[in-house]
C-alpha cells in the first residue's frame, strides 16, 4: 500500500497560498524599483541643472537660459514628490506583505514538515513489516528442518 497523506489537498492549497503572495511581494518589489529608478533619474536631472546652472554663473547668460534652468529644476522636484510619496506608501506595502507571505509560508512549511514525518514513520513502518515478515520466513524454515 503506497503512502497517502491525508492533508495533501489542505498542503497544495497552502503552497499555492505561498506562492501566490509571494508574486505579490515581488509585484510591489519590481514596482518599487521602477519608482526608485525614476527618482533616481529624476535627482541626475537635478543635479545636472544644478551643474549647468553653476557653469552658466561664470559667464554672462540671457536671464531666460537661467530661468529656464531654475524651471527645470522646479519641474523636476515636482515631479520628484508624489514620486517620494509613491514609495512611502509601497514600502508600508511591502512591510504588510511581507508578513502576509511569511504567514503563508510558515503555514506550508508546517504542514511539508507533518508530510516528511508521517512519511518517515510510514517508511519505517513498512521496514518494520518487511523485517518481521522475513523473520517469520526465516523461522517458518528452520522449525520446518
Amino acid at each position: 500500500m503506497p503512502f497517502r497523506f491525508p492533508l495533501a489537498a489542505v498542503l497544495l492549497v497552502r503552497e499555492n497560498a505561498e506562492l501566490r503572495e509571494e508574486r505579490a511581494l515581488q509585484k510591489i518589489q519590481q514596482e518599487m524599483a521602477q519608482v526608485s529608478r525614476q527618482i533616481e533619474e529624476l535627482d541626475a536631472d537635478i543635479a545636472n541643472a544644478h551643474a549647468t546652472r553653476n557653469q552658466a554663473m561664470l559667464e554672462p547668460i540671457p536671464a531666460f537660459q537661467l530661468h529656464s534652468l531654475l524651471l527645470r529644476v522646479e519641474n523636476a522636484a515636482k515631479r520628484k514628490k508624489p514620486l517620494l510619496e509613491r514609495m512611502q506608501v509601497l514600502l508600508e506595502d511591502r512591510n504588510r506583505q511581507m508578513k502576509v507571505y511569511q504567514a503563508a509560508r510558515r503555514d506550508h512549511e508546517t504542514l511539508t514538515d507533518m508530510l516528511e514525518k508521517q512519511r518517515e514513520s510510514y517508511e519505517h513502518e513498512q521496514t518494520r513489516k518487511a523485517q518481521k515478515l522475513l523473520d517469520d520466513i526465516y523461522v517458518a524454515r528452520r522449525q520446518r528442518k
